[in-house]
């Protein structure tokens, strides 16, 4: 029997998965039938006295089963008619109905639950397979084109599961993107130069401006857009559960002061926020040890009002920068940041463009050389 290629392997992942979550989707239908039937029950011993009986199996099955199919998602449906217990519980919707209930009017009231549940399993599913290969990702391609390329692509669930599969048989993955950038970048360049646009990016605004304590050694794409959060969150290779991760962990870090701690999620600048924190944490550094530092040096409480959310990003910038143990007499939060970066050629976007030539198109100049890609298993 032939073995399954790995897109094959991945597409059955994929298929799990959503099977998986129809049958929680099912279970969850199984929980709101019995609640309802409870209901029923309480019903009629208090006015009655007594339980009216069930219908019997067959004649339910046959009464209900197209109202089942009608009102309930086709995929929840299916598998809910497929279960051992269906019988069982054409019973409890045919006994509904003879109670009085108006099944079109509460099937579907119970479908928009169980959709809900089967949507919310999906994606936990998806993340957990996708989690893993995002950092993955962000460690072994240097931001630009390719990188977002592949983490905002449709299929991204899917090559994950297919990076996973080839795992599992020996392949080095890392080694593999490593070696497959150069070609899809000049795939990249080549359409770009077909549509008549310039192949690499020129360097905006908002990487321009990035340059400084807060990005120091992390790679910047160079046409890095901070005013669309997704995408900047997906140039820098930030997975949707790692920023709701580190939205907590903010909130946390500093209790009683919400608000404070939305000023610096909301702002700007927190994508590069979330990135020295993601970096951070592919280093193993104590990330909430240094998030801590918020609460146990409040300078940036003091200032004018509209600038709070510009001190929260410094505060952060140096809360995380720092290194453990390092009790600073006096916040670098306080420091003139302006003076600093006219006197540091490391953060002049210009001279360090000049000084350091990018290894890769795409790649932001400061962008300190990345290690040859590791040998062995990614884990």
């Amino acid at each position: 029997m032939a073995t399954p290629a790995p897109e094959e392997r991945a597409g059955e992942a994929y298929t799990e998965a959503v099977a998986e979550a129809v049958q929680t989707a099912v279970m969850a239908y199984r929980l709101m039938m019995a609640i309802a039937d409870a209901a029923r029950r309480h019903q009629q011993r208090r006015q009655k006295g007594k339980e009216d009986n069930l219908p019997s199996a067959e004649e339910s099955v046959g009464e209900v089963s197209e109202d089942v199919k009608r009102l309930l998602p086709s995929d929840v449906s299916a598998a809910l008619m497929k279960e051992a217990d269906w019988p069982q519980l054409a019973q409890q919707l045919a006994a509904l109905r003879k109670a009085g209930v108006d099944l079109d009017q509460v099937l579907p009231r119970i479908g928009e639950i169980v959709v809900n549940v089967r949507d919310q399993v999906a994606a936990k599913a998806g993340e957990a397979t996708t989690d893993e290969w995002t950092r993955m990702v962000r460690e072994t391609l240097p931001a630009g084109p390719v990188r977002e390329a592949i983490l905002t692509a449709p299929a991204w669930p899917e090559m994950a599961a297919t990076m996973a599969r080839l795992e599992e048989r020996g392949v080095n993955v890392r080694e593999v993107l490593a070696a497959a950038h150069n070609e899809v970048l000049a795939v990249d360049q080549a359409v770009a130069n077909g549509l008549g646009a310039s192949a690499e990016p020129a360097m905006s605004r908002d990487a321009q401006l990035s340059y400084g304590p807060l990005t120091t050694g992390l790679d910047l794409p160079r046409d890095l857009d901070l005013s669309d959060r997704e995408r900047a969150l997906a140039q820098l290779a930030i997975s949707p559960r790692e920023n709701e991760r580190y939205t907590r962990w903010v909130r946390e870090a500093i209790p009683g002061l919400e608000r404070e701690a939305d000023l610096l999620v909301s702002s700007r600048q927190w994508p590069l926020v979330a990135r020295r924190m993601a970096q951070m944490e592919t280093d193993g550094k104590p990330l909430r040890e240094h998030l801590a530092r918020l609460a146990k040096d409040t300078s940036w409480q003091e200032g004018p009002a509209s600038q709070l959310g510009k001190r929260l990003v410094h505060a952060a910038g140096d809360a995380l920068g720092r290194p453990a143990g390092d009790a600073a007499a006096e916040s670098r939060v306080k420091v003139n940041t302006t003076a600093a970066r006219a006197t540091s050629t490391s953060l002049d976007p210009t001279r360090a463009a000049k000084a350091v030539a990018p290894a890769e198109a795409g790649v932001a100049a400061h962008r300190q050389p990345a290690p040859a890609p590791a040998r062995g298993k990614s884990k």
